[in-house]
């Protein structure tokens, strides 16, 4: 299962703050389009959809779809914060 960093899970519940009215918001991974080679998604949302795999680290939630769960299992999500505020997002392997 997907795992986060610290640095990650603190993003995590920064962004996911921004939600109104929603005790269960988090960020959802998602295939960005139809096409089978659309790659993935980062959103914010307010709750998991039907079938979405949750990771809930210290209450930092990060909600996969499917195609996520099978491709991140075995990845650890790490974050940086930029000095302009934009936010890093890196994939690394789980030891």
């Amino acid at each position: 299962m997907l795992t986060l960093t610290d640095n990650a899970a603190d993003v995590v519940k920064q962004i996911t703050d921004q939600v109104p009215d929603s005790a269960e918001s988090g960020l959802r991974i998602s295939q960005a389009g139809p096409e089978q080679d659309a790659g993935l998604a980062l959103t914010p949302v307010d709750a998991p959809q039907p079938g979405d795999q949750v990771v809930d680290d210290g209450g930092a939630r990060v909600f996969l779809d499917a195609l996520a769960a099978e491709l991140l299992g075995d990845k650890v999500l790490d974050a940086k914060v930029e000095q302009d505020g934009s936010v890093q997002f890196g994939l690394g392997q789980q030891v």
